[in-house]
């Protein structure tokens, strides 16, 4: 018998972990840590544009980026905007194959149905499309956590992973570069 019984186990422990996670990364030690990438030159870069894609370490990341004075700005963007890329198909692989089942549960709840059909009826599906391509773009490019931004396009949408590898490296790559112009 289970004492709790939640119909969307790995939403859940995708939300505490991120949570849990940002919690340990904002401990000023781990940080003193991640601050050390400097040290390692591009390689550091490309690191940290790994940790830009995940939300408990996207803080750090743009932290290291602001700081970072590279030889070559536009290097550095697209280096970082690599490492970032990387993250964000390893994140969209792990939604894609692990969460299927609970994004097709979620499409059959009553209160996701009838929100989609109001959001439907009151902006039209295009214009829903592209409001939620919007907003997962903005998720992707910002320090905020990409892996919303995936989950939108992963779970809710038929995009392949070509595009949202193309997706993810400009919008990643504006990102940083934008951090590191501060």
């Amino acid at each position: 018998m289970r004492l709790f019984k939640f119909r969307y186990p790995k939403l859940l422990g995708l939300i505490i972990s991120i949570v849990l996670a940002y919690y340990i990364f904002k401990n000023p030690i781990v940080a003193g840590y991640i601050s050390h990438l400097n040290l390692l030159g591009y390689f550091g870069t490309f690191f940290a544009g790994m940790l830009f894609a995940f939300g408990f370490t996207a803080p750090i990341a743009a932290g290291f980026f602001i700081t970072l004075n590279p030889a070559n700005i536009w290097l550095a963007g697209v280096i970082g905007g690599c490492g970032a890329l990387i993250a964000d198909l390893i994140i969209f692989r792990f939604i894609r194959l692990s969460f299927e089942g609970e994004f097709n549960l979620l499409k059959k709840n009553k209160t996701v149905i009838k929100t989609g059909n109001l959001i439907e009826r009151s902006v039209g599906k295009r214009i829903q499309m592209y409001l939620m391509y919007t907003f997962a773009g903005i998720l992707i490019a910002s320090p905020l956590p990409d892996e919303a931004g995936i989950i939108m396009l992963a779970g809710l949408t038929q995009i392949d992973e070509k595009t949202v590898a193309k997706l993810g490296f400009a919008l990643n790559t504006i990102g940083i570069l934008a951090l590191l112009a501060l």
